[in-house]
């Protein structure tokens, strides 16, 4: 090391560089002096230099990069690479952290699905047909229960599967197959056993005039008089003229029924149950 150190001051004072990585030593031919004559000089700049490098009041000032040569370290080469996504996420799984977190999302996600399948479920309104009470964009909770141990009674607003009639009305007039299956929602007007009569935009059950303020505006159609048979109920849309419903297509299963609408929860501003009974 001394030997370099003193090589490098002795080509630096010669006017020949020295490379950061590769020490670059002369023959002595190339830089024609004799060996005896390379040797005295490079003592003499060797006492020579320690001497400057001390300070006026003697003290001692280390050189930071001693002889010239650099121990560079290749930062790049050194750092410890980036795991890929695959990999941090095989990592992820196999720890204890990892294990815990999937068993706790498994068991989230297997309660959301049994109660979306059982008990309660979101839907959102696309169109007017239940205007004023449902308005495009609300969201609403539909419950599924009390189906089972209640019967529907009228006035209610249900979510339901479409009956055949409806999906052939769709089909035939619309030529539109895929919304034929969707789920729509309505009001029961009327259950089994009861008679049903629109005249002049009112209602009649069994003779008797509904008062309906949920309504958007009278019927502009003339309907019945229909018995519901068993087992089935009648549904109409709030907004009475622009509704596909049971004054069309007839009447409703029980059993299409999915469940009873129970309170919008969006957006907030419409929040609440009003109009559902």
């Amino acid at each position: 090391m001394k030997f370099l150190n003193l090589a490098a001051i002795g080509s630096m004072v010669l006017g020949m560089g020295i490379s950061p990585t590769i020490a670059f030593t002369p023959s002595f031919s190339q830089i024609k002096i004799s060996p005896l004559g390379m040797a005295n000089k490079l003592k003499f700049l060797k006492r020579n230099t320690s001497m400057n490098m001390a300070g006026d009041n003697g003290d001692k000032t280390d050189d930071p990069n001693p002889g010239g040569m650099s121990d560079w370290n290749d930062d790049e080469d050194n750092a410890p690479q980036s795991e890929n996504f695959l990999d941090v996420l095989k990592n992820w799984i196999r720890s204890d952290e990892g294990k815990e977190d999937i068993q706790t999302y498994t068991l989230s996600l297997a309660i959301a699905l049994i109660l979306r399948l059982t008990i309660i479920e979101p839907r959102y309104i696309p169109s007017l047909s239940m205007y004023p009470t449902f308005d495009i964009g609300d969201q609403l909770a539909v419950e599924k229960v009390t189906k089972r141990i209640r019967p529907f009674n009228r006035n209610e607003v249900v979510v339901f599967n479409p009956p055949d009639s409806f999906r052939e009305i769709m089909a035939n007039n619309y030529g539109n197959a895929k919304k034929s299956k969707e789920a729509l929602i309505k009001r029961i007007v009327a259950v089994e056993g009861d008679e049903v009569i629109v005249r002049n935009g009112k209602l009649f059950i069994n003779g008797k005039q509904q008062d309906e303020p949920f309504t958007n505006e009278d019927a502009a159609y003339e309907f019945g008089p229909v018995l519901v048979p068993a087992g089935d109920v009648l549904v109409l849309g709030d907004n009475r003229n622009h509704s596909l419903d049971g004054h069309i297509w007839g009447f409703l299963p029980k059993e299409n029924v999915i469940g009873r609408a129970v309170f919008i929860y969006w957006p907030p501003w419409r929040v609440g149950n009003e109009g559902m009974f």
